[in-house]
This record gives C-alpha cells, structure tokens and sequence, in this order.
C-alpha cells in the first residue's frame, strides 16, 4: 500500500463567528467611553474603525472565531499552536490508527533537478508507511508506532481565537516570511472572512504573495504589474490584492 501524496490542498471550514460581531464590540467598546447612546444601526462598523486605527484591540477580543484546518501537515498543526491565546483541538495520532497515512508534498518538489530526488523522497516516505504498519501488527501501540510518522503527515485541527488573535495571527501567517504552507491557507481563509464575514476588522492587513504562487495554487490572475509586484488574484469567487513580494 502506497502513500497517497497532496500538495496545495490545505483548506478549511468557518465553524462559527459570533454573533452580530461589530455590535457586540461596539456595545462593550462604548462602555469605557459611556457612550451607549450613541449607537445607531450603522455605527458599529465606524466605531471598530476607530479602535484599530486607536489600537484599542483589547476591546475586540470580545468576539471570536471556530476555524477548522483540514489536509493540513503536522508542521502546519506545529506552527498553528504557537499562538498561544487560542483554543486548540487536534487529530490524535495516539488514538488514530495511521496505517495508511496522507503525506503532504512540498510544491518546490516538482522543481527537483532530477526525478531521482522526487523518487527518493517518496520511497522513503513509503517505507515509514511500511514500517508503522509492521510495527502496529506486532501490537504496538498508535502512541507508541507514531514516532516514526513525518511531520508532513496529513492532520485536522479546530481554533478557537478572539478577532485581536486573529489579527496578529493573519498579520504573521500571511507574510512572505511565513511557511508556505500555513500562508496560502491563511491567505484564503483571510481575504474570506474580510469579504462575507467580519468586514472592518481585517482591512488594514494586506497579504503578500507573488504572481507564480497564485498561479501554483490555482488561483485566477485578474491584475497584475511586473514593474512593482502588485498581483491581484481571484480564488472561491473572493478576490484578493498582495503587498509586493519577492519572485
């Protein structure tokens, strides 16, 4: 049994966004400023304005997001959790038998100088797969076999974070410093939530990304200038505009 091998599929599913958002940090914003009466049908998206442009962002952790990651590697799930004021549940390899795992696949790897490196990485990620099923037919244990899993192994995890968490989470995430991986879900999963979702919040952060990533990852060129970088892309019907990264 072969491993199955992915690359560029890491998704994720919206699970729940509070309520009204905007009201509820206007409605507890204004407490500090007792300014109650102030509120009318449309203020909540000026007053939020003013709180980020203020950086009074202690005032949006009021509010929250329940994001599910999935075919997502353990590096992924590594990096994911060293943002420490959330909430975090994940895949279990202690308890989830991984005899036939997903692996998933750096995109540079179709980029290597010979097939040979490609066939080498695959063999031996294969024969991990081989080894953790002789091993758990032996009787050891999942905790006990997971120790010879790779960290790209495919994994699930949900995240509980306040708006101000995921902001700081976009702002790092969606960088040109950021692991490949964790930025193009994060770029997605931004440009979704700041389209349909939370307007207003995230709208002072811009990703970055280049011409080539987009088109790596399928998504649809609709502007771009090779002088500055600029590269605007549509993706899932959501559009969304980069800051200028290198090629």
């Amino acid at each position: 049994m072969s491993v199955n091998f992915i690359v560029n599929e890491g998704s994720f599913k919206i699970l729940h966004i509070t309520k009204n958002p905007l009201q509820l940090i206007e409605q507890c914003g204004r407490t500090a400023y007792q300014s109650q009466d102030k509120i009318t049908k449309d203020s909540a998206k000026r007053f939020v304005h003013m709180l980020i442009k203020r950086g009074h962002e202690s005032v949006l952790e009021h509010a929250t997001i329940t994001v599910q990651f999935n075919n997502v590697s353990r590096g992924f799930t590594h990096e994911l959790v060293r943002h420490r004021l959330c909430s975090f549940t994940q895949e279990s390899t202690r308890y989830v038998n991984e005899s036939h795992f997903t692996f998933v696949r750096p995109p540079g790897l179709r980029d290597c100088e010979t097939e040979l490196d490609l066939q080498d990485i695959i063999d031996t990620i294969n024969g991990v797969e081989t080894t953790y099923n002789e091993l758990t037919s032996k009787g050891w244990p999942a905790q006990d076999a997971r120790q010879v899993l790779p960290i790209g192994i495919k994994s699930q995890i949900v995240i509980t974070a306040n708006f101000r968490q995921w902001r700081h989470i976009f702002q790092l995430r969606t960088a040109q410093s950021a692991h490949w991986e964790i930025r193009r879900v994060m770029i997605m999963l931004f440009a979704t939530l700041r389209a349909w979702n939370v307007p207003v919040v995230f709208d002072n952060i811009v990703p970055q990304f280049t011409k080539k990533e987009a088109e790596d990852w399928g998504w649809r060129i609709t502007q771009h200038n090779p002088e500055s970088g600029f590269v605007r892309a549509r993706f899932n019907n959501e559009e969304i505009q980069c800051l200028p990264a290198k090629e």
